[in-house]
Protein backbone atom coordinates (compact mmCIF):
# COMPACT_ATOMS: atom_id res chain seq x y z
CA UNK A 1 0.00 0.00 0.00
CA UNK A 2 1.58 3.34 -0.97
CA UNK A 3 1.55 6.09 1.66
CA UNK A 4 -1.35 8.54 1.63
CA UNK A 5 -0.50 11.83 -0.05
CA UNK A 6 -1.02 15.27 1.42
CA UNK A 7 -4.50 15.83 -0.01
CA UNK A 8 -5.63 12.43 1.30
CA UNK A 9 -4.88 13.06 4.97
CA UNK A 10 -6.51 15.18 7.67
CA UNK A 11 -5.43 18.67 8.72
CA UNK A 12 -3.85 17.28 11.90
CA UNK A 13 -2.03 14.62 9.92
CA UNK A 14 -0.66 17.34 7.63
CA UNK A 15 0.78 19.10 10.66
CA UNK A 16 2.27 15.80 11.84
CA UNK A 17 3.85 15.25 8.44
CA UNK A 18 5.39 18.74 8.43
CA UNK A 19 6.91 18.00 11.83
CA UNK A 20 8.13 14.63 10.58
CA UNK A 21 9.89 16.21 7.60
CA UNK A 22 11.51 18.83 9.84
CA UNK A 23 12.78 16.19 12.26
CA UNK A 24 13.96 14.00 9.40
CA UNK A 25 16.17 16.84 8.19
CA UNK A 26 17.60 17.00 11.70
CA UNK A 27 18.14 13.26 11.62
CA UNK A 28 19.87 13.50 8.23
CA UNK A 29 22.39 15.90 9.75
CA UNK A 30 22.96 13.81 12.84
CA UNK A 31 23.49 10.58 10.90
CA UNK A 32 25.73 12.14 8.22
CA UNK A 33 27.91 13.38 11.03
CA UNK A 34 27.92 10.02 12.83
CA UNK A 35 28.33 7.76 9.79
CA UNK A 36 30.80 9.82 7.76
CA UNK A 37 32.41 12.80 9.49
CA UNK A 38 33.07 11.09 12.83
CA UNK A 39 34.29 7.97 11.02
CA UNK A 40 36.73 10.08 9.00
CA UNK A 41 38.18 11.80 12.06
CA UNK A 42 38.41 8.51 13.97
CA UNK A 43 40.35 6.81 11.20
CA UNK A 44 42.58 9.82 10.53
CA UNK A 45 43.15 10.15 14.27
CA UNK A 46 44.71 6.67 14.20
CA UNK A 47 47.13 7.83 11.48
CA UNK A 48 45.48 5.70 8.81
CA UNK A 49 44.28 6.62 5.34
CA UNK A 50 40.53 6.97 5.03
CA UNK A 51 39.00 4.38 2.62
CA UNK A 52 37.22 6.73 0.23
CA UNK A 53 34.34 5.41 -1.85
CA UNK A 54 35.19 5.05 -5.53
CA UNK A 55 32.69 6.33 -8.10
CA UNK A 56 32.18 2.85 -9.56
CA UNK A 57 30.76 1.79 -6.20
CA UNK A 58 27.94 4.32 -6.58
CA UNK A 59 26.69 3.07 -9.93
CA UNK A 60 23.36 1.20 -9.90
CA UNK A 61 23.77 -2.58 -9.41
CA UNK A 62 27.47 -2.17 -8.54
CA UNK A 63 28.93 -5.12 -6.70
CA UNK A 64 32.17 -4.15 -5.01
CA UNK A 65 33.68 -6.51 -2.44
CA UNK A 66 35.48 -4.55 0.26
CA UNK A 67 36.76 -5.51 3.72
CA UNK A 68 34.95 -4.41 6.85
CA UNK A 69 36.37 -1.24 8.40
CA UNK A 70 35.58 -1.60 12.13
CA UNK A 71 36.27 2.08 12.84
CA UNK A 72 33.69 3.17 10.28
CA UNK A 73 30.18 3.91 11.55
CA UNK A 74 27.57 1.22 10.96
CA UNK A 75 23.93 1.14 12.05
CA UNK A 76 20.28 0.92 10.98
CA UNK A 77 17.71 3.52 12.00
CA UNK A 78 14.00 3.34 11.16
CA UNK A 79 12.03 6.59 11.44
CA UNK A 80 8.25 6.19 11.23
CA UNK A 81 5.71 8.94 10.61
CA UNK A 82 3.10 7.23 12.77
CA UNK A 83 3.13 4.39 15.31
CA UNK A 84 3.57 0.82 14.13
CA UNK A 85 0.57 -1.40 14.87
CA UNK A 86 0.86 -4.40 17.16
CA UNK A 87 0.56 -6.75 14.17
CA UNK A 88 3.91 -5.49 12.81
CA UNK A 89 5.75 -7.12 15.72
CA UNK A 90 5.73 -10.40 13.82
CA UNK A 91 8.37 -9.06 11.42
CA UNK A 92 9.68 -5.87 13.09
CA UNK A 93 10.68 -7.13 16.52
CA UNK A 94 9.83 -4.21 18.80
CA UNK A 95 8.94 -5.97 22.03
CA UNK A 96 8.84 -5.20 25.73
CA UNK A 97 12.32 -6.63 26.29
CA UNK A 98 13.93 -4.20 23.84
CA UNK A 99 11.83 -1.15 24.64
CA UNK A 100 13.92 1.86 25.61
CA UNK A 101 13.78 1.72 29.40
CA UNK A 102 16.45 2.04 32.08
CA UNK A 103 15.96 -1.62 33.02
CA UNK A 104 16.52 -2.82 29.45
CA UNK A 105 19.61 -0.62 29.08
CA UNK A 106 21.06 -2.50 32.04
CA UNK A 107 20.04 -5.86 30.60
CA UNK A 108 21.95 -5.06 27.43
CA UNK A 109 25.00 -3.88 29.37
CA UNK A 110 24.54 -0.21 28.48
CA UNK A 111 25.30 0.99 31.99
CA UNK A 112 26.91 4.23 30.83
CA UNK A 113 23.54 5.30 29.48
CA UNK A 114 21.64 4.48 32.65
CA UNK A 115 22.87 7.55 34.51
CA UNK A 116 22.04 9.79 31.55
CA UNK A 117 18.74 8.22 30.60
CA UNK A 118 15.33 9.42 31.68
CA UNK A 119 12.08 9.28 29.77
CA UNK A 120 12.53 12.71 28.18
CA UNK A 121 15.93 11.90 26.67
CA UNK A 122 14.41 9.54 24.12
CA UNK A 123 12.55 12.41 22.40
CA UNK A 124 13.93 14.76 19.75
CA UNK A 125 13.12 17.80 21.88
CA UNK A 126 15.57 16.85 24.64
CA UNK A 127 19.12 18.21 24.43
CA UNK A 128 20.56 14.79 25.33
CA UNK A 129 18.75 13.03 22.47
CA UNK A 130 21.75 13.03 20.04
CA UNK A 131 24.02 11.52 22.70
CA UNK A 132 21.51 8.82 23.64
CA UNK A 133 20.98 7.98 19.99
CA UNK A 134 24.71 7.84 19.29
CA UNK A 135 25.26 5.35 22.10
CA UNK A 136 22.27 3.19 21.14
CA UNK A 137 23.46 2.95 17.53
CA UNK A 138 26.45 0.99 18.82
CA UNK A 139 24.17 -1.93 19.70
CA UNK A 140 23.31 -4.66 17.21
CA UNK A 141 20.34 -4.51 14.86
CA UNK A 142 18.17 -1.39 14.41
CA UNK A 143 16.80 1.62 16.26
CA UNK A 144 13.11 2.42 15.94
CA UNK A 145 11.98 6.05 16.13
CA UNK A 146 8.24 6.62 15.94
CA UNK A 147 5.42 8.85 17.13
CA UNK A 148 4.64 8.71 20.82
CA UNK A 149 0.97 7.64 21.10
CA UNK A 150 0.68 8.46 24.82
CA UNK A 151 0.04 12.18 24.25
CA UNK A 152 -3.12 12.82 22.27
CA UNK A 153 -2.99 16.61 22.28
CA UNK A 154 0.27 17.00 20.34
CA UNK A 155 2.73 15.09 18.21
CA UNK A 156 6.17 14.11 19.40
CA UNK A 157 8.66 11.58 18.13
CA UNK A 158 11.25 9.57 19.96
CA UNK A 159 13.23 6.34 20.17
CA UNK A 160 10.81 3.65 21.29
CA UNK A 161 12.97 0.52 20.86
CA UNK A 162 16.56 -0.52 20.25
CA UNK A 163 18.15 -3.85 19.24
CA UNK A 164 15.24 -4.28 16.80
CA UNK A 165 15.53 -7.33 14.53
CA UNK A 166 13.96 -7.52 11.06
CA UNK A 167 12.35 -10.93 10.63
CA UNK A 168 10.87 -10.99 7.15
CA UNK A 169 12.06 -13.46 4.49
CA UNK A 170 13.55 -12.10 1.26
CA UNK A 171 11.13 -14.34 -0.66
CA UNK A 172 8.12 -12.64 0.92
CA UNK A 173 9.55 -9.19 0.24
CA UNK A 174 10.17 -10.11 -3.41
CA UNK A 175 6.65 -11.54 -3.74
CA UNK A 176 5.16 -8.38 -2.24
CA UNK A 177 7.16 -6.15 -4.58
CA UNK A 178 6.39 -8.38 -7.58
CA UNK A 179 2.65 -8.03 -7.00
CA UNK A 180 2.95 -4.27 -6.50
CA UNK A 181 4.83 -3.87 -9.79
CA UNK A 182 2.49 -6.35 -11.52
CA UNK A 183 5.12 -8.93 -12.38
CA UNK A 184 3.08 -11.37 -10.28
CA UNK A 185 -0.58 -11.84 -9.57
CA UNK A 186 -0.42 -14.40 -6.76
CA UNK A 187 2.80 -15.99 -5.50
CA UNK A 188 6.54 -15.78 -6.12
CA UNK A 189 6.96 -18.87 -8.29
CA UNK A 190 3.75 -18.68 -10.32
CA UNK A 191 5.80 -17.95 -13.45
CA UNK A 192 8.51 -20.46 -12.69
CA UNK A 193 11.59 -20.74 -10.53
CA UNK A 194 13.74 -18.41 -12.66
CA UNK A 195 11.32 -15.48 -12.39
CA UNK A 196 11.03 -16.01 -8.64
CA UNK A 197 14.80 -16.08 -8.20
CA UNK A 198 15.28 -12.95 -10.34
CA UNK A 199 12.68 -11.06 -8.31
CA UNK A 200 14.58 -11.90 -5.13
CA UNK A 201 17.60 -10.22 -6.69
CA UNK A 202 15.59 -7.31 -8.05
CA UNK A 203 14.17 -6.40 -4.64
CA UNK A 204 17.72 -5.43 -3.65
CA UNK A 205 18.24 -3.44 -6.84
CA UNK A 206 14.96 -1.61 -6.18
CA UNK A 207 16.52 -0.24 -2.99
CA UNK A 208 19.93 0.53 -4.47
CA UNK A 209 21.97 -2.53 -3.50
CA UNK A 210 23.48 -5.60 -5.10
CA UNK A 211 21.77 -8.81 -4.02
CA UNK A 212 25.01 -10.11 -2.46
CA UNK A 213 25.29 -7.35 0.16
CA UNK A 214 25.75 -8.16 3.83
CA UNK A 215 23.28 -8.56 6.64
CA UNK A 216 22.82 -4.97 7.74
CA UNK A 217 21.97 -3.74 4.25
CA UNK A 218 19.77 -6.77 3.66
CA UNK A 219 17.87 -5.93 6.85
CA UNK A 220 17.42 -2.34 5.63
CA UNK A 221 15.99 -3.56 2.31
CA UNK A 222 13.52 -5.85 4.09
CA UNK A 223 12.54 -3.17 6.59
CA UNK A 224 11.90 -0.64 3.81
CA UNK A 225 9.77 -3.05 1.81
CA UNK A 226 7.78 -4.13 4.85
CA UNK A 227 7.15 -0.59 6.09
CA UNK A 228 5.85 0.45 2.68
CA UNK A 229 2.86 -1.80 3.30
CA UNK A 230 1.44 0.89 5.61
CA UNK A 231 -0.27 4.15 4.61
CA UNK A 232 2.22 6.44 6.37
CA UNK A 233 5.73 7.56 5.47
CA UNK A 234 8.77 5.70 6.74
CA UNK A 235 12.49 6.26 6.31
CA UNK A 236 15.25 3.69 6.78
CA UNK A 237 18.87 4.73 7.19
CA UNK A 238 21.69 2.22 6.90
CA UNK A 239 25.41 2.84 7.31
CA UNK A 240 27.81 0.07 6.39
CA UNK A 241 31.42 -0.37 7.48
CA UNK A 242 32.05 -2.21 4.22
CA UNK A 243 30.32 0.29 1.90
CA UNK A 244 31.60 3.36 3.88
CA UNK A 245 28.42 5.21 3.03
CA UNK A 246 25.07 6.23 4.46
CA UNK A 247 22.00 5.16 2.48
CA UNK A 248 18.55 6.68 3.01
CA UNK A 249 15.48 4.79 1.78
CA UNK A 250 12.26 6.79 1.82
CA UNK A 251 9.21 7.89 -0.17
CA UNK A 252 11.67 10.05 -2.14
CA UNK A 253 13.52 6.96 -3.32
CA UNK A 254 17.14 5.95 -2.78
CA UNK A 255 19.91 8.37 -1.76
CA UNK A 256 23.50 7.64 -0.77
CA UNK A 257 25.97 9.87 1.05
CA UNK A 258 29.71 9.19 0.96
CA UNK A 259 32.97 11.02 1.51
CA UNK A 260 35.06 11.67 -1.60
CA UNK A 261 38.28 13.41 -2.54
CA UNK A 262 37.77 16.83 -4.09
CA UNK A 263 40.89 17.64 -6.09
CA UNK A 264 42.55 21.02 -6.02
CA UNK A 265 41.46 21.59 -9.62
CA UNK A 266 37.85 20.79 -8.63
CA UNK A 267 38.14 23.21 -5.73
CA UNK A 268 39.33 25.95 -8.07
CA UNK A 269 36.55 25.28 -10.57
CA UNK A 270 33.77 25.02 -7.98
CA UNK A 271 34.86 28.15 -6.13
CA UNK A 272 34.66 30.09 -9.40
CA UNK A 273 31.27 28.54 -10.11
CA UNK A 274 29.95 29.69 -6.73
CA UNK A 275 31.65 33.12 -6.86
CA UNK A 276 33.67 32.32 -3.73
CA UNK A 277 37.31 32.53 -2.86
CA UNK A 278 38.97 29.16 -2.56
CA UNK A 279 39.40 29.72 1.18
CA UNK A 280 35.70 30.48 1.63
CA UNK A 281 34.76 27.49 -0.50
CA UNK A 282 36.94 25.17 1.59
CA UNK A 283 35.46 26.58 4.80
CA UNK A 284 31.90 26.14 3.51
CA UNK A 285 32.02 22.79 1.72
CA UNK A 286 34.87 20.61 2.94
CA UNK A 287 35.36 18.74 6.20
CA UNK A 288 39.14 18.60 5.79
CA UNK A 289 41.87 19.89 3.46
CA UNK A 290 44.91 17.75 2.74
CA UNK A 291 47.97 18.60 0.66
CA UNK A 292 46.54 17.82 -2.80
CA UNK A 293 42.82 17.45 -2.18
CA UNK A 294 39.91 18.26 0.06
CA UNK A 295 37.36 15.94 1.66
CA UNK A 296 33.72 16.55 0.80
CA UNK A 297 30.32 14.93 1.29
CA UNK A 298 28.93 13.53 -1.96
CA UNK A 299 25.22 12.82 -2.41
CA UNK A 300 23.88 10.58 -5.17
CA UNK A 301 20.14 10.09 -5.53
CA UNK A 302 18.59 7.52 -7.83
CA UNK A 303 15.29 7.46 -9.68
CA UNK A 304 13.19 4.51 -10.70
CA UNK A 305 12.09 3.95 -14.28
CA UNK A 306 9.13 2.30 -16.01
CA UNK A 307 10.42 -1.17 -15.14
CA UNK A 308 10.39 -0.45 -11.40
CA UNK A 309 7.12 1.49 -11.29
CA UNK A 310 3.60 0.01 -11.42
CA UNK A 311 2.35 -0.05 -15.03
CA UNK A 312 -0.10 2.69 -15.93
CA UNK A 313 -2.65 0.23 -17.30
CA UNK A 314 -2.36 -2.05 -14.25
CA UNK A 315 -1.95 -5.13 -16.42
CA UNK A 316 0.25 -8.09 -15.60
CA UNK A 317 3.61 -7.94 -17.40
CA UNK A 318 6.73 -10.02 -17.98
CA UNK A 319 9.96 -9.55 -16.06
CA UNK A 320 13.13 -8.95 -18.07
CA UNK A 321 16.18 -9.42 -15.79
CA UNK A 322 18.40 -7.37 -18.12
CA UNK A 323 16.46 -4.14 -17.65
CA UNK A 324 17.91 -1.85 -14.98
CA UNK A 325 15.51 -0.53 -12.39
CA UNK A 326 17.50 2.49 -11.16
CA UNK A 327 19.34 5.34 -12.84
CA UNK A 328 21.44 8.10 -11.30
CA UNK A 329 19.42 11.27 -10.78
CA UNK A 330 21.14 13.98 -8.71
CA UNK A 331 24.85 14.22 -7.96
CA UNK A 332 25.68 16.91 -5.43
CA UNK A 333 28.53 18.12 -3.27
CA UNK A 334 26.76 18.68 0.05
CA UNK A 335 28.02 21.15 2.68
CA UNK A 336 28.66 19.76 6.18
CA UNK A 337 25.63 19.90 8.49
CA UNK A 338 27.10 22.79 10.51
CA UNK A 339 27.23 25.02 7.40
CA UNK A 340 23.57 25.90 7.28
CA UNK A 341 23.71 28.72 4.72
CA UNK A 342 25.58 26.87 1.98
CA UNK A 343 23.58 25.15 -0.77
CA UNK A 344 24.51 21.80 -2.36
CA UNK A 345 26.40 22.15 -5.64
CA UNK A 346 25.88 19.96 -8.74
CA UNK A 347 28.97 17.77 -9.02
CA UNK A 348 28.78 15.06 -11.69
CA UNK A 349 31.34 12.39 -10.86
CA UNK A 350 29.73 8.94 -11.04
CA UNK A 351 30.24 8.56 -14.80
CA UNK A 352 33.10 11.04 -15.19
Amino acid sequence: MPFLRRNEISWNERFRRCLYFFLRDELDSLLINEALIESYHTIRGKKRDYPFVEMRELKPKARIVEPEYPDHGHFIVMFIENTLPHSAKTHIRFLDDNKLTKENLGNFGLFDLQDLFHQRTRFFEDSAFPLVMKELMRTDFALLIQRDPSIKTRYRFGISHFHVRIDWPVAQAAEDLGRYLRYLSRDLYEKGEKTGDVLQQKVFEYYGFHHMVGGRRTAAVLASRYLERFDFISTVYVASSEARSLTRLSEQGVAKYALIRVTDSDIKELSQQTNMTQKDFIDSYLIDKRENYGVGIFLVSYKRNEHSMPPVDGKLRELNPDFRWLTVDLQLLVPPPNKGDARPIPFSKVYA
